[in-house]
């Protein structure tokens, strides 16, 4: 009788875990569908900016004097989302992550364009850098290889990440503040060492902010589709978005060997 009560629970258990796994499945597609076309929109922003930079060399001008409002724009976009999201419909939100994405793509490409041209001749004549073409590719592979081990790990691990999660924060306004202060110093061996650490950090956030989802994706009122769970798939595809662009900046950084 105790051998079939125990072989009856274990049962049980992995009924309940089969049914919590395939409803954390829809909410996790949601999220890495936004946040993989996220990814496309900001790619091919990115693409069209390069190319219209490279056939009109001025317009880098252009984007150098309004970084300051696209990064406003950013900014506003991604506390708006975060402060709002119960407020607002996932329609909206949903718009406004694409627009983020794509001013993303435009900062990303005017930052392509430095990259991959070694030099511009008075008659308009541009001299690609083989050398910044491969460091974009890698820079993007490696990115794409870490981030996609990451985020299995996050989701598949039995570890509890979540404490771990305040010394990354921690670790990431150290690096912001490192970084604001190596604007004035322009040192580059400081350069050097806040992508590393950049790198380990995005790492680390990857795999932390996987499991986040999963557990919220595990709550209640996120096991059937509803406006709860589209909001939190849009979070969910902004958050790890966020931490695949800013792995793939530090690594661009250490592959591109420039600021």
């Amino acid at each position: 009788m105790r051998d079939f009560n125990f072989n009856s629970a274990i049962q049980q258990d992995a009924g309940i875990a089969s049914r919590i796994q395939v409803n954390l499945q829809p909410l996790m597609r949601l999220v890495y569908l936004w946040m993989g076309l996220g990814l496309l929109v900001t790619a091919g922003v990115s693409a069209a900016i390069t190319a219209a930079v490279i056939n009109n060399p001025q317009l880098i001008v252009t984007f150098m004097n309004s970084w300051m409002i696209l990064m406003i724009v950013q900014l506003g976009i991604v506390f708006g989302l975060s402060f709002a999201i119960n407020r607002i419909s996932p329609n909206i939100a949903l718009i406004l992550f694409f627009i983020y994405a794509g001013t993303m793509g435009v900062t990303l490409g005017a930052m392509f364009f430095g990259i991959i041209v070694g030099d511009i001749s008075p008659t308009g004549q541009i001299t690609y850098d083989p050398d910044g073409i491969w460091a974009i590719a890698s820079a993007f592979a490696t990115t794409a290889g870490l981030f996609g081990v990451m985020t299995v790990i996050g989701y598949t691990t039995k570890i509890d990440l979540s404490k771990f999660g305040s010394y990354l924060m921690m670790a990431l306004i150290g690096l912001i503040i490192a970084s604001i202060v190596n604007i004035f110093l322009n040192s580059g061996f400081m350069g050097f060492v806040i992508s590393a650490a950049g790198v380990l950090i995005f790492t680390g956030l990857t795999a932390y902010d996987t499991q986040k989802i999963k557990r919220l994706a595990a709550s209640p009122e996120m096991q059937q589709h509803s406006d709860s769970m589209v909001r939190l798939s849009i979070m969910g595809a902004l958050t790890l978005y966020l931490d695949f662009i800013n792995l793939f900046l530090f690594l661009l950084r250490l592959f591109a060997g420039r600021d």
